[in-house]
C-alpha cells in the first residue's frame, strides 16, 4: 500500500492537487466523497467538485464508514482518493445528532472513536493499491471560539498527525503550490 496525505487551508488547491496526483497515476481511480449536502451552499461545493472530476472515475459516497469503504475499494492498480478527512471527522462528531454545550462534557460519540480507530487500523494493517487523503489544516489560525470548535480543531490536528505518521508521503498545499513534507515528490 502507498498512502499520501494532501492537506492545506480552505481554498488552498489541495483537492485539485490530489486530483492531479490521481489522474497522473495512470491507475483506475475511485473517489470517496465524505461530504453531505446539508444546505444549498454545500450542494454547490459538491457540484463544483463533481464537475472537475473525470467522468470515468468511480464515485463512492460515504459519510461515516471510511475504513470499511477503503477495505472494499482498495486494490492493486487502483488509486482511492478520499476527499476529505475533516468533513468525515465532522460527520462523526455529529453522527448521533447531539447538541454540544459550549462548556462542560464534550464526550464524542462512541462511533467517532470506533471509526477513527478502524481507519488507523486499516492503514496499519495495510490496504492494497494506493490511497490519497485530502484534509484541512485547521490549526494555523486563531484558537476557535467555543468548546466544540476547539474540540474539532484538536481532533483534526490529531487525525492529520496520525495519518501523516503512517503515510509514505505528505504534502502541504498553499496557493495551489505543493510543499513536500515527507517522501519523494511526484
Amino acid at each position: 500500500m502507498s498512502c499520501t496525505l494532501v492537506f492545506g487551508g480552505a481554498r488552498s488547491g489541495k483537492s485539485a492537487f490530489a486530483e492531479r496526483l490521481a489522474q497522473d497515476s495512470g491507475k483506475e481511480v475511485v473517489y470517496v466523497a465524505t461530504s453531505r449536502a446539508g444546505d444549498g451552499e454545500m450542494a454547490s461545493r459538491i457540484a463544483h467538485h463533481r464537475e472537475r472530476r473525470p467522468a470515468h472515475w468511480q464515485t463512492v459516497e460515504e459519510e461515516l464508514a471510511l475504513a470499511k469503504t477503503l477495505r472494499e475499494h482498495c486494490a492493486p492498480q487502483r488509486l482511492v482518493l478520499v476527499d476529505c478527512l475533516t468533513l468525515w471527522l465532522s460527520n462523526l462528531m455529529f453522527c448521533d445528532g447531539r447538541e454540544y454545550p459550549e462548556v462542560g462534557d464534550l464526550a464524542l460519540p462512541e462511533r467517532f472513536h470506533e471509526e477513527r480507530a478502524a481507519l488507523l487500523d486499516a492503514l496499519d494493517t495495510g490496504l492494497a493499491g494506493e490511497v490519497v487523503f485530502v484534509s484541512n489544516e485547521v490549526g494555523m489560525g486563531i484558537v476557535p471560539w467555543g468548546a466544540i470548535s476547539r474540540s474539532f480543531a484538536d481532533e483534526a490536528g490529531r487525525l492529520n498527525q496520525a495519518v501523516a505518521a503512517r503515510a509514505e508521503r505528505a504534502v502541504f498545499v498553499a496557493a495551489g503550490l505543493p510543499l513536500w513534507l515527507k517522501g519523494p515528490a511526484c
